[in-house]
């Protein structure tokens, strides 16, 4: 009787809520951001409960043993960083090896190494030293008088000039974006690294490798005790789930969670197509870009490669980006000014939510690198309580 008087007269949700908590947090993705808060919170003697709509931990950096090769299932995962704080934290659940992101382009069947370096000026122009190919890319950057970059074409011609910016960065790009390289904003290739060494090294980080044992591994000790419901979407039940935990640590998309009340945030989707070939090396790179328009996939990883595993067969990906539809996976916000001025409404309706935090690359809509997730969840952590 007197349950169902509270139940008749309280109209508060959060106390109701209250009444029936079992955790002191739920978190929602058991991706990296999502395990880690779930691994420091339970250091200081939190309950935590961690749900997946997959049937897998790791969110996409999950990996898979398959004939002795550990797979990228969803694209493929380099660790680099400078921060040593992050570097530290992520090799107390791994030992890392030595592996250096040494990618190939492939521009119909012409090979060119990346980044754009000495090697790539070379097999580009026949240039051998810095001041031929300097004076190389200058003159055609000359041909565009570029002085304000306005778009993502003319930043990379302003960079390194028309044939590389042709072959290399143009059919590439667009695949990738589902964007004219026109309609598509300068900074995402403001970073775009131009050496003049003979230096195949893609990252300028001082930390980089391959987790020894794959991503998974490092997932299970970050949740190793730790309540995890796989094949559970929080919105499913969401009342139920709501009123699980005091806190909710929510890593899914900021636009579904608050019913797309202010319309889509735009993504790009990914299809990944995994085939096992009965040979030991099929392309002699872990990573081949494919930067022509017409090839339909932007590139070809082959697994072995990253953590050089013994093997008398490969498995390789071929991966095609996509326009992203509702109900599909979210790879890669489109952080574009249309969708950063959306993107800053959902956040003013996040900050009000009270219990729930929003955090990972697809709450915080934001293209985080690892080190980046690592470093959020850190922050966060320390915070809470």
């Amino acid at each position: 009787m007197k349950s169902n008087i509270i139940l008749n007269s309280i109209k508060n949700k959060d106390i109701i809520r209250r009444i029936n908590m079992n955790y002191d947090y739920l978190i929602v993705g058991s991706g990296l951001f999502g395990s880690i808060i779930a691994y420091e919170m339970t250091k200081k003697g939190k309950k935590c409960l961690v749900i997946e709509k997959r049937d897998h931990i790791g969110g996409n950096v999950y990996t898979e043993k398959t004939e002795n090769i550990n797979v990228h299932k969803y694209g493929a995962h380099i660790f680099h960083t400078n921060n040593r704080q992050v570097w530290d934290y992520i090799n107390r659940f791994a030992d890392f090896n030595r592996y250096t992101n040494s990618p190939v382009a492939n521009y119909k069947g012409e090979l060119y190494n990346l980044p754009f370096n000495m090697n790539t000026f070379y097999q580009m122009w026949g240039v051998k030293t810095p001041q031929e190919a300097k004076a190389k890319i200058e003159e055609q950057k000359a041909e565009f008088k570029i002085e304000n970059p306005k778009n993502l074409e003319e930043q990379a011609i302003s960079l390194i000039g028309k044939d590389i910016y042709e072959k290399l960065v143009k059919g590439y790009t667009e695949k990738q974006w589902g964007r004219d390289c026109r309609d598509l904003p300068a900074f995402i290739i403001k970073r775009l690294p131009v050496r003049y060494t003979f230096d195949n090294n893609y990252f300028n980080d001082l930390y980089q490798g391959i987790p020894i044992g794959g991503y998974t591994a490092i997932i299970e000790k970050m949740l190793e005790g730790i309540e995890v419901r796989l094949n559970t979407d929080f919105f499913d039940d969401r009342d139920k789930w709501m009123g699980m935990a005091d806190k909710i640590i929510f890593t899914g998309m900021i636009d579904q969670y608050f019913d797309y009340c202010y319309g889509e945030l735009e993504y790009r989707g990914l299809d990944f197509e995994f085939e096992t070939l009965d040979m030991e090396n099929y392309q002699g790179n872990a990573v081949i870009n494919y930067t022509d328009a017409e090839t339909p996939f932007t590139r070809i990883i082959e697994h072995k490669h990253f953590e050089s595993s013994e093997s008398p067969k490969t498995i390789i990906t071929r991966e095609y980006p996509k326009t992203w539809s509702k109900g599909e996976e979210a790879y890669y916000p489109m952080n574009d000014e249309k969708n950063s001025k959306l993107f800053e409404k959902y956040q003013k309706l996040a900050e009000s939510e009270g219990n729930v935090i929003f955090g990972g690359r697809l709450g915080m809509y934001q293209y985080f690198d690892m080190w980046q997730v690592i470093d959020e969840a850190l922050k966060l952590a320390e915070k809470l309580d």
